[in-house]
Formats: structure tokens, sequence, C-alpha cells
């Protein structure tokens, strides 16, 4: 039995996801291909991935594919009661709603878990985290996953060089066609759709300070230089420093940045990139958003400790007033802006994604008795077949090599 806040809100959800599909050509492309031989017949698959409409048409997609599917939120904030009632009527186990608790969060990951699963996708590793911990008795059945996000695959590596990883899982953040599109192109246009619909503030002409120059702050960074915005970059690798100089932009300390940002976005996914030092100088009535996975790259309990009052001054930004009457406004309490504050990148970018998902968990399926318990990159086939579809979908061609081309670029000889 699912457990979700509204069941009559199924009608509203169907909508969603109905529009959702019908802009996500690769999916439904995939979806036809297997039809058949439904290749998940049999299988459990355990989904914890941000639960609105293009979650769904992925869910959707693996369970007419032959698979028993359970789908929880991997954040609170993200989950929309309205797909996760339609996706329950459907017949899909939910286990999620809108502004869980902590514990509701981790009680609904463990009922996501109760069924056994035997395969898991992952956005951020919290269920496989709970898989090597208190559901440990779970993880022998497991026969592998993926992992959608590079917070996650920060922590399965450090799993994998501690050894303690129990299952191969696949680095879906580190195919072309997620981090080059999903990161970039997704997150920079998600990002400042979930600022701007909920601060309605202008965006051109404000200092705009970027934390982390990876492919996230990249995508943030051009959106906002778009906009019109003067963008700083903040980094700790002189290489993507560098990058970010010799792309135009100014490069600055954190400590520096703080006294001069009008707009902060945080996409490091590492903790305590804006902490006390820099509340303490930051300008009255900054903005401060959080793109990185998790919670932890803007030091909230810091930023409370210094405030005489926090209000909610308009939905999704909770304003904290200072002893000195500065005002520091944070959106969607941290956590990731254009889930909490925004439906999340556009439906064709995470049709890649969830195309390269849907691949690679078959993959995994197919190949887990020759994988050891490690992490492996997506297989340069998996991208590029993603890549074909897409092409196709926008009815563009490309070139193909000729027997004497591929052999040239094979050889050593002239």
């Amino acid at each position: 039995m699912s457990i979700i806040r509204d069941p009559s809100l199924a009608g509203l959800g169907k909508q969603k996801i109905e529009w959702a599909w019908q802009n996500m050509p690769i999916l439904r492309a995939l979806a036809a291909e297997f039809a058949d031989a439904r290749p998940f017949a049999g299988k459990k698959i355990a989904i914890s991935v941000h639960l609105e409409a293009k979650t769904a048409c992925l869910a959707k997609t693996l369970a007419a594919l032959g698979a028993q599917v359970a789908v929880t939120g991997s954040n609170p904030l993200s989950t929309q009661d309205a797909v996760a009632a339609a996706l329950a009527e459907e017949g899909l186990a939910v286990y999620a709603w809108h502004g869980a608790t902590e514990d509701e969060y981790f009680e609904h990951l463990n009922r996501t878990l109760d069924f056994g699963p035997d395969l898991v996708i992952d956005d951020g590793g919290d269920l496989v985290n709970l898989l090597h911990t208190e559901r440990s008795d779970l993880a022998a059945g497991v026969l592998g996953g993926c992992e959608e996000t590079t917070t996650g695959i920060i922590r399965l590596r450090a799993m994998e060089r501690d050894g303690v990883l129990r299952f191969p899982m696949m680095a879906v953040n580190d195919a072309y066609c997620k981090h080059l599109f999903d990161n970039r192109y997704g997150t920079g246009q998600s990002v400042w759709d979930g600022i701007m619909r909920t601060t309605n503030l202008l965006i051109a002409g404000k200092n705009v300070v970027v934390s982390g120059y990876g492919w996230c702050g990249r995508g943030v960074a051009m959106r906002a230089s778009g906009l019109g915005a003067k963008v700083i970059i903040t980094e700790v690798d002189p290489v993507k420093a560098l990058e970010a100089y010799c792309d135009g932009y100014t490069v600055l300390p954190m400590r520096e940045a703080a006294a001069v940002g009008d707009i902060f976005v945080t996409t490091t996914g590492c903790k305590d990139i804006i902490t006390k030092e820099h509340f303490q100088v930051m300008k009255d009535g900054v903005v401060l958003a959080n793109a990185g996975h998790f919670n932890v790259e803007i030091n909230l309990r810091e930023l409370a400790e210094l405030a005489e009052s926090v209000r909610e001054v308009r939905p999704g930004i909770d304003q904290y007033t200072l002893a000195d009457g500065r005002k520091i406004n944070v959106l969607g309490e941290g956590r990731l802006v254009n889930l909490a504050c925004g439906d999340g990148h556009p439906i064709e970018i995470m049709d890649l994604s969830f195309a390269i998902q849907a691949l690679a968990v078959k993959y995994v399926m197919e190949h887990h008795r020759e994988l050891a318990p490690k992490v492996y990159s997506i297989p340069a086939e998996i991208d590029a077949l993603v890549a074909r579809h897409k092409l196709a979908s926008l009815g563009v061609s490309i070139d193909d090599l000729t027997p004497e081309q591929q052999k040239y670029l094979a050889s050593w000889e002239v």
C-alpha cells in the first residue's frame, strides 16, 4: 500500500505526467523498442529520485517493461503530491509526500526497500547508504544499480575506496549525455527559473556569486551572464578557477565575494561553502540559493545563531534578520533551488538522463555476474545510443566514417 498525501490529486498528476511524456521522445523510443522483450520481467526496482513528472515517466517505462517498481523522493521539498497520487493510482508502490520531516523521509526510504529490490536507482546516495547500514540484510539480494548525481558518486567512490561497497553501481552522472547537458543546460536554466519565479527580482546588473565551476556551476554562470548579471566565481580547484577566468568571469575567494554579491548560488556538493564569516559581511537583502545536492552548502545553523528573527516573507523565502538590521534571504530552506522552488530540469534534458538510467540499469541486470562491487562508467555505446535517439527526434543527421577513415584512425601508419 502506497503512502501518499492526497489521492484526490491523481487527475492533476496524470496531466503533468502526460505533458512530460509527450516531450520525452527517447524514453518513448526505448519503451517501444523493448516492449515485446519486457527485459525487466520478474525484477524489482527501487527508485529514489526527485519525485515529479519526469521521474514518473521513468518509473512507468520500467514498469511497462516488466519491472515491479517502488518509488520514493530523494528530497522532501521536490516531491509533487499530485504526481505521487497519479503513480499510486496506476498501481505503482509510492512512498513520499511533499514536506516530509526527516523521520518521515527515512520511513519512506525504508518502505521503498521493504519489498527487497533487485536493482536500485538512486539520487544522492541515501537509498544505497541504507542498504549498507540499517538495511544491510537486503544488500545481498541487490544485483546493482545506478547513481544520478555528482554527490552520490562521490559517496559511492568513498565506499569503494574503503572496501565496503557490496554491489556494482553505474555512475550515470559521468556519462557525457548526462553531465554535459543535464548539469550544464538543465541546471543552468532550472536554477534561474526557481530563483526568478520565487523572488520576482531582476537579475540584470546584479553581482551573482557562483560557488564551484564544475558543469553545474558553468551552466548557472552562463545563464546568469545571459540574463545580464556580473558573475563572480569562487573555486578551490586552480584549473577550474583558471577556466572561469578565461571564460570572462571574476574569480575571488568567498571571503571577498561575500561582501559584494547580491545573489549567491552554491553548486559544489560540499558543506560549509557559506558560513558565519561570510554572513557577517554580506549586503542587506542578499539572496542565497543552493544548487548542490544536499542542504549543507549554506550553514543555516550558523545563520540562525546570528539572526534575531526568522520569518517567511514570501513562499519559498525565509528571511533572517541580523542584529544590525541586515536581512539575508534563503530560498527553499537551502535545498535544491531548482526543485524546491521550481519544477526541476527541463523535460527534454531529463529525457536524456533517464534514458541513460533505464539503459544503465538494464546493463547492470544483464552483466551483474561479471561486475565486481565497484563504481562503473557508463559504456560508451549507451551514451552514443541515447545521443542518436535524441538527434533522430530532432530530425538531425550526421556523417558516418568510411571504412578507410576507420582504418586510418585505428592505425599508427600514415
